[in-house]
């Protein structure tokens, strides 16, 4: 009993029996997996890589030389001389063109003329504008208050227009809407030019010619400025500019034209008084500049 399972290795499991073998290697003392419990494959069964995804690194060719040195080709010392010369002439070119400028530029200035730059408005300039460096200190406070009634006539003609506006989508005609147009796009640009820019000029260069001017065509301005105010029916087709009498004419059919109108008024009976005092203080300062030409001469 004892002599039947005795084993002379006990790690030793035999050899067993597989259904999947080969029976034509069963018996010949070799197989294809090593003993043991970590078996694997016997090397020499296993077949070469035949695809390999990692390609050889190229050769390096045979006349290759590491410590070669690139000849980078220079100037002659003739072509350096030549773009020398070639650079002096265009800066004396330049200094001579510089010289031409500047001696027109003082022709100009001993003639009077004086060049404008566009400034203004900062983010599109389209006129020259500068009271804190052209006009003297004494005359700043009056052009800023002129300035301020031609920014003044601008907001109320866009107001005019928005207040037709809401009386022509109520019922109104088309008409007065045009007529509110054609005030806005043509009496800004032509306030500038009739009055406030020969007052800028004026109050620059202490000219009595210009201060007349300006007289002439700020009157204009202050009598439109009243018939707005007022708008009667006889003027401007009545509700056309926002006045006195259409408001209270047409707060009575619409209560939110009517308000619109309202602050129309307000606005032009604004522009009005401050004109007012703007050709009162230029009046007085007009009188003063005659009385000292008429003692020089």
């Amino acid at each position: 009993m004892a002599g039947r399972y005795y084993n002379d290795n006990p790690f030793d499991e035999g050899q067993e029996d597989n259904a999947f073998s080969d029976q034509g290697t069963q018996g010949k003392g070799q197989s294809n997996y090593g003993s043991g419990p970590f078996y694997m494959m016997n090397p020499a069964s296993v077949p070469p890589a035949t695809n390999s995804r990692l390609s050889p690194l190229p050769h390096e060719p045979a006349d290759y030389d590491r410590g070669a040195t690139v000849d980078i080709p220079l100037d002659n010392p003739k072509d350096l001389k030549n773009k020398e010369k070639e650079l002096q002439a265009k800066e004396a070119e330049l200094k001579k063109l510089e010289q031409d400028l500047k001696r027109r530029e003082d022709a100009i200035a001993r003639a009077g003329v004086v060049i404008e730059e566009k400034n203004w408005p900062p983010f599109f300039p389209i006129i020259h504008h500068d009271i804190a460096n052209e006009i003297p200190i004494h005359l700043q406070k009056l052009q800023y208050v002129a300035f301020f009634t031609w920014l003044g006539l601008a907001a109320c003609l866009l107001w005019n227009l928005i207040a037709v506006t809401s009386a022509w989508i109520k019922g109104e005609g088309i008409t007065i809407w045009l007529l509110a147009i054609i005030y806005l796009i043509s009496g800004v640009p032509g306030a500038y030019v009739l009055w406030y820019r020969p007052l800028y000029r004026a109050m620059r260069t202490d000219s009595a010619l210009k201060f007349g001017w300006f007289f002439l065509c700020y009157l204009f301005h202050i009598g439109f400025c009243i018939i707005a105010t007022v708008a009667p029916p006889i003027f401007f087709k009545g509700k056309s500019l926002a006045g006195i009498l259409p408001a209270i004419d047409l707060l009575g059919w619409n209560g939110l034209v009517g308000v619109f109108y309202f602050i129309g008024f307000a606005f032009f009976c604004l522009e009005s008084l401050t004109s007012i005092w703007v050709i009162q203080v230029e009046a007085f300062i007009l009188a003063i500049s005659l009385l000292l030409l008429s003692s020089l001469t």
